[in-house]
């Protein structure tokens, strides 16, 4: 539920920058800014460092449960966090130090560029929080811990709206930009103690003594597998400097229009691959121990719940984006025209977000058994290209949404090579049994997105005309769903139930387990 109530905040933080400084140049420029922590986030928690971390704290934890001398866990932290932390500076600084030079080349025809600077160096401190935040997550997911990594977004969150408004009357939206590197330090600080108890939880038999790890192939091993996994986050997160480089040239607001779509459009994705998140150490626990059979079929069945909860949400995307918009962001600085811009590239940003789910999904498995692998990188390389070029050829006729349909292509065409290759480079999932599981789930994606789009356009009150539209998406999914046996069908409505169970008892639930003060 924290998780959740992280995104949540995240919309409340995209409604509070909506709100308060609107869709304009001022927004664009903090927008282009915001490209650090967005990097940061992908590089350094949600995909590079836990791609790379996770596994080799399974496997460390896989070590420890068979005996084995020391604490291989402790000796792993001593190894590897001393030679991180002095990168993650490193990096903080030469963003500071090149914040003008970055600003130009991200975003060449911005008017804005001085503000862009100063939003840039505030921001840049994410690289070191985020990373060492990152770094905390990865342990603790291996450790099956979850609370205190699924509380980080809520802090962060809660750093930047209350930046936001307690000092965007003085600084503008450079507010949001120190909201950014407070919200990074709270990261940091929720998830400390509970990482320092795991790490002091197991008695050396040897007084104490932490010992390296005996095989010196493991440091060029981990160094090429940081890198693999380094590169290919690097480069699915630069779809990001793409658009923005494209929309630099549009006029004012493009670059806000396109981010507020993106950060909507994205929420049903966002939800579906937390169940990625928590079964990740799973998978890659059974990797460590040589049970490919259990990692193939957990990796199927999370690819086929994933993609059933996110085509959900992408056809209530497509079949109520205007009511969305305007019941979420119209309010303050940010006008009709505002809203009709942002839903029209919403509902093209939701043509990829089956293509974001697999690719997070993949990836994963990918990287799951701690070795290197190059071939996410050529997959999401070639992905790249053609949002380039569809990018480059669409933003002169179509301006935005053609921006934001490269970006669907892209992805989609990334999360066809990828499963391509998945068998021996990674869990060997069954290919056909896979696309067997997405294309029922889209058939009925599709059916329910013009059946909730004709009823939304019957009402004048964008409240009923969202109540209404999505609830004949999801009736029509569902029913479609049964009839066509789409495999994730039942599993994410028992997951509804278990939620809904959880909201309805959890007062109760969590007074129960925890003494302290709600």
């Amino acid at each position: 539920m924290l998780s959740v109530a992280g995104s949540v905040l995240g919309l409340a933080r995209d409604q509070a920058l909506a709100r308060l400084f609107g869709a304009g140049g001022e927004t664009d420029a903090f927008l282009v800014a915001w490209t650090v922590p967005e990097f940061a986030a992908t590089l350094l928690i949600e995909d590079g460092l836990a791609f790379a971390l996770v596994p080799m704290f399974s496997l460390a934890l896989a070590r420890r449960a068979q005996g084995a001398p020391g604490d291989p866990v402790r000796a792993l932290v001593a190894s590897t966090l001393p030679r991180l932390a002095p990168a993650f500076v490193a990096v903080g600084a030469l963003v500071v130090v090149c914040a003008p030079q970055l600003v130009g080349a991200m975003a060449p025809g911005l008017p804005e560029h001085a503000l862009a600077v100063d939003c840039t160096r505030l921001t840049a401190t994410c690289v070191v929080s985020f990373g060492l935040a990152g770094y905390c997550s990865a342990a603790l997911r291996a450790h099956r811990r979850f609370l205190a990594p699924a509380a980080i977004y809520v802090v962060y969150n809660t750093g930047i709206i209350t930046a936001m408004f307690v000092l965007g009357g003085r600084w503008g939206v450079r507010s949001a930009a120190a909201g950014v590197a407070a919200g990074g330090v709270l990261m940091v600080a929720a998830q400390l103690p509970s990482l320092l108890r795991q790490l002091r939880r197991r008695d050396d038999d040897d007084g104490g003594e932490v010992r390296p790890v005996p095989d010196d192939r493991a440091r060029p091993l981990a160094l090429a597998l940081f890198t693999t996994v380094l590169l290919f986050a690097l480069c699915r997160q630069s779809q990001v400097l793409i658009e923005r480089f494209l929309a630099s040239g549009l006029p004012s607001g493009a670059i806000s229009h396109l981010n507020y779509a993106q950060k909507v459009a994205q929420i049903p994705m966002t939800l579906s691959l937390m169940l990625c998140t928590v079964t990740f150490p799973v998978v890659a626990r059974a990797m460590a121990d040589g049970d490919t059979e259990r990692a193939r079929d957990r990796v199927e069945r999370d690819v086929a719940l994933a993609a059933c909860l996110v085509l959900l949400g992408a056809a209530t995307v497509v079949a109520c984006a205007p009511q969305i918009i305007e019941l979420l962001l119209q309010r303050g600085a940010f006008t009709a025209a505002d809203t009709a811009a942002t839903a029209s590239v919403m509902r093209v940003y939701a043509l990829g977000l089956l293509g974001q789910t697999v690719v997070g999904a993949l990836a994963r498995s990918y990287f799951s058994a701690g070795r290197a692998s190059w071939y996410p990188l050529g997959a999401m390389a070639v992905g790249i290209a053609a949002t380039a070029g569809i990018g480059a050829y669409a933003v002169g006729p179509w301006a935005v949404t053609g921006i934001a349909a490269a970006n669907a292509a892209g992805i989609t065409v990334t999360a066809a090579v990828l499963l391509a290759g998945m068998g021996p480079r990674s869990v060997p999932v069954r290919v056909r049994r896979v696309l067997g599981d997405l294309g029922r789930p889209v058939t009925a994606a599709t059916a329910a997105s013009v059946a909730g789009a004709l009823v939304a356009g019957r009402f004048a009150v964008p409240a009923v005309s969202l109540a209404a539209g999505s609830a004949v998406v999801v009736g029509v999914y569902v029913l479609l769903g049964r009839v066509l046996r789409v495999q994730g069908i039942a599993p994410a409505l028992d997951s509804v139930r278990s939620v809904t169970r959880r909201l309805i008892h959890g007062r109760f639930g969590f007074s129960s387990r925890s003494r302290r003060p709600r």
